[in-house]
């Protein structure tokens, strides 16, 4: 077992710091959506298509939500907080792409409920799911 970082984790964290500097600077909703959008654009094609549709699924189900990139991944905001985030698996080398959420998220449900889904391909079912969780998560649900 290794104890320190792999090389894509500090490129992740690298990311993050650069992302917290540009917040800090005041950058804007359209900057944001381009670096979201390039950062898809850097995908292998299978993943870069679900990660386009992926945007437009969060986009549709909760147009309050701001585009950024949060760790060098997609991300989706709500009052400045990541609300959930695409993790293509060529991110890490996993053997899947991962969609998740985080605390801010309302998927409450009881006293153990999942907040992150293994991804391989995206076809209806997994789109409508995608729309009711996301809903969910920003209270529309």
């Amino acid at each position: 077992m290794s104890s320190g970082w792999t090389a894509a984790e500090k490129a992740a964290m690298k990311e993050r710091a650069d992302e917290l500097r540009a917040e800090k600077g005041g950058k804007k909703r359209a900057d944001a959506l381009a670096d979201l959008m390039a950062k898809v654009a850097e995908m292998p094609d299978g993943e870069r298509t679900m990660a386009e549709r992926l945007h437009t699924l969060v986009t549709e189900a909760a147009p309050e939500l701001e585009p950024r990139t949060w760790y060098g991944m997609p991300a989706w905001s709500k009052g400045g907080t990541v609300l959930c985030f695409f993790q293509a698996a060529s991110k890490f080398e996993s053997r899947y792409s991962t969609f998740g959420f985080q605390d801010v998220a309302e998927l409450d449900d009881g006293a153990m409920w999942p907040a992150s889904f293994a991804l391989v391909s995206l076809g209806p079912d997994e789109e409508k799911a995608i729309t009711g969780l996301v809903k969910r998560a920003v209270g529309d649900g």
